[in-house]
């Protein structure tokens, strides 16, 4: 009998939690530009991830361990290929700049997870490079294509948004980072790796002053917005002071990845 815990663990390891963190951030941009509601972009965005995240996990470890994830894997596989279908779906959905655009980040994507140069690893294992790839992603998809499907006028207000989504998602990169850095290979660089946990955590806290100040820059901030984004950084700010090697898996990949949700929500209830 499948247990509650398997059906979580299988939530969370077939990537339709971080999907739904990739969602809630693209409605958080319809939300911040008076979009009205883009099911298509939302849509895309959404199973784009579960396609996009599964791929960099488990392209190798589908060929190293079969044996020991075979029925995970399998149900994962299933889920990825229906997801790839919703993507294909809403990809001739979407206006032909936001395509293009797409293909962009789709090629970043590739150059994060496969080996393009000749003797040299992807751009997953280049030294100190991962966070900075992931976080032009997440910008990319969760601003940038919202925003060009829309037709929105790419002005001051676009690249104030740009720094602090790349703020947000930078800071939960490093959470990630802390909380991994007993497993992450050495040559990876990563940022505790290169200045330590104290320093990673004070840089990620500096991070968040401009990301909440920069609101005041908006041609037309709202009041209710800077209340939830000082919730938000609040939140943030604890769970990365809290953040050490010994956490569970759950600290980073159920509870910091839910962080995008619970802004959206706060979004929603104000």
């Amino acid at each position: 009998m499948v247990s509650l815990k398997q059906v979580f663990d299988f939530y969370l390891r077939s990537s339709l939690h971080v999907a739904f963190s990739v969602y809630a951030l693209v409605r958080m941009t319809h939300f911040m530009f008076n979009i009205i509601s883009d099911e298509p972009i939302a849509n895309f965005a959404f199973l784009g991830t579960i396609v996009g995240y599964n791929f960099v996990k488990y392209d190798a470890l589908a060929r190293a361990k079969k044996r020991t994830m075979r029925s995970e894997l399998k149900l994962i596989t299933l889920l990825s290929s229906i997801s790839l279908f919703g993507v294909g779906y809403y990809f001739f959905k979407l206006q032909l700049i936001t395509q293009v655009v797409s293909v962009a980040v789709l090629a970043l994507t590739l150059l994060y997870t496969l080996p393009f140069f000749p003797n040299r690893k992807n751009a997953r294992n280049w030294a100190g490079v991962k966070i900075y790839i992931v976080a032009l992603c997440w910008v990319g998809v969760t601003l940038v294509l919202p925003l060009v499907n829309a037709h929105v006028a790419l002005g001051n207000d676009f690249f104030l948004k740009c720094i602090q989504r790349f703020i947000l998602v930078f800071v939960l990169i490093l959470i990630f980072e802390i909380i991994d850095m007993a497993n992450d290979d050495p040559h990876l660089q990563t940022v505790p790796q290169q200045v330590g946990t104290r320093n990673t955590k004070i840089i990620g806290l500096l991070l968040l002053i401009p990301f909440y100040f920069l609101e005041f820059f908006k041609y037309k901030f709202i009041a209710e917005q800077l209340i939830v984004n000082g919730i938000l950084v609040v939140i943030l700010s604890l769970f990365l002071a809290f953040a050490n090697e010994k956490r569970s898996t759950y600290y980073t990949s159920f509870w910091v990845e839910s962080i995008p949700i619970i802004w959206w929500l706060m979004v929603v209830f104000f």
